[in-house]
């Protein structure tokens, strides 16, 4: 099949995902810009009260993430195998559907959240003192929900047409964008959180429109077509939306858990330490997605090759394409959690200036929190691995255990044993026996596989 110029089926593994990893890794790492230039100019423009109240609104834009990162990700897997099989008018369906179906979900849902934000803001355990920036924040924040979560589904689609430096252009302007939109509302404008609001919906607007051009203008494979509205059509609709929906839901999965870690933390230090630890805590929840995007670059480098292989009934090269995304996401793990280690007082530093009340608790705690580092990165390989094979209750069964119900129980326990050191080391403990669980399963797997005779 003449699909584009990257050959899944015969190029060497090594080489597709280095040719994939460098783009992909990049292109994460500048979404995840988008959240820590808002941190930075934030945190230096406004204060460290608006820097907290950002914080608590965060679970709002890891939803819309969240979401476009479940149908991308489903929609690459089904497209994937679609067209190992030949069948590229049925995967160009697929990607229209996945963008059609959230649009008008977060379009409506966006108009709910701006009518209900006294509860919302309730339910994300908002307290008094910092309601009113963090109502600032939430309303002129929502009505970018639906071009975040295009952006994410744009970024696999168009990546799997064969054009990942494409999507790294487009991330990297949409980035700077962002960044010179947040110095000029802020410090210029003086609109504080509502021009960093601002600031990050135009710089995912542009990214949006400049992929879905490219996907309908220059697309090779994976051009939308115009749905039908026919009985028949709906239920098709339906069920392709629902299958794509079990593929991806790991990935909304990992976002809602990012959402869980967020809350309960905030809970955990409102209650411990008070509004000064929840400043010094959405330091490390504004790093994290950087380190969580890397990973995710990583395993969807070699998500297309893994779903494409398989599809083709080529398994060997699919699991040599995760074995390469496994040891590189062990290596930077380690090699980020070592820089914290060294930096954190910089790390701290760009956020806070070093007599804000919030810096010392900031400083200790960062280096705590980046021993997850070490185990998070072999935890989100092995539930991409997972949706790249289509095994979606697997991989939404490990995503549970490792992002809500380990990470709850440690926010529940550790503070009580240990106090402030105890809520920092929820995250890692959480990441530290998911790993060991995974390793333990192996074991078992291994120790079960019939010999050969």
């Amino acid at each position: 099949m003449e699909r584009d110029s990257i050959d899944f089926r015969n190029t060497a593994i090594r080489r597709l995902f280095l040719r994939f990893l460098l783009p992909t890794v990049l292109g994460m790492v500048s979404s995840a810009v988008f959240i820590v230039t808002d941190g930075i100019f934030v945190g230096r423009g406004v204060g460290s009260d608006a820097l907290a109240a950002v914080n608590l609104v965060a679970p709002v834009y890891t939803l819309a993430t969240g979401l476009g990162l479940m149908f991308g990700m489903g929609c690459s897997v089904v497209a994937s195998v679609h067209l190992a099989r030949g069948k590229a008018r049925v995967a160009g369906i697929n990607v229209t559907q996945a963008l059609a179906v959230p649009a008008a979900g977060l379009t409506l849902a966006a108009a709910v959240l701006m009518a209900a934000w006294e509860p919302v803001l309730a339910l994300l355990g908002t307290p008094a003192s910092l309601l009113a920036p963090a109502r600032e924040y939430l309303l002129w924040f929502v009505p970018f929900l639906m071009p975040i979560a295009l952006f994410n589904i744009l970024m696999f689609t168009v990546r799997l047409d064969g054009a990942p430096d494409f999507v790294m252009g487009c991330n990297l302007l949409a980035a700077g964008l962002n960044i010179v939109l947040d110095y000029i509302f802020i410090f210029v404008c003086g609109w504080g959180l509502a021009g960093a609001a601002v600031a990050t919906g135009i710089g995912y607007t542009l990214g949006a429109c400049i992929m879905l051009r490219y996907m309908l203008r220059r697309s090779r494979t994976l051009r939308p077509v115009a749905l039908k509205f026919s009985p028949r059509s709906l239920r098709l609709t339906a069920r392709n939306i629902g299958y794509m929906t079990y593929v991806g839901f790991p990935a909304l999965l990992s976002e809602l858990a990012f959402s869980c870690m967020m809350v309960a933390g905030n809970y955990a230090f409102i209650r411990y330490v008070g509004k000064e630890g929840v400043a010094a805590y959405s330091i490390a929840c504004y790093l994290f997605p950087i380190i969580f995007m890397i990973y995710s670059g990583v395993i969807q480098a070699a998500q297309p090759i893994i779903s494409y292989n398989y599809g083709a009934g080529q398994n060997r090269r699919a699991n040599k394409a995760f074995r390469l995304a496994l040891l590189t996401a062990a290596g930077f793990g380690a090699a980020v959690c070592a820089a914290t280690w060294l930096g954190g007082n910089r790390l701290a530093g760009l956020f806070l200036t070093p007599d804000a009340p919030a810096y010392g608790h900031a400083l200790a705690g960062l280096k705590l929190f980046s021993l997850g580092y070490l185990f998070f990165g072999i935890n989100v390989a092995a539930t991409g691995y997972l949706q790249s094979l289509e095994r979606g209750k697997a991989a939404a069964g490990l995503t549970a255990l490792r992002g809500i119900a380990l990470m709850a129980l440690a926010f529940a326990l550790l503070p009580r044993w240990w106090g402030e050191t105890g809520i920092w080391l929820a995250v890692p403990a959480a990441e530290l026996l998911t790993a060991l669980l995974l390793g333990a399963l192996r074991l078992r797997l291994r120790r079960h596989r019939p010999t050969a005779r």
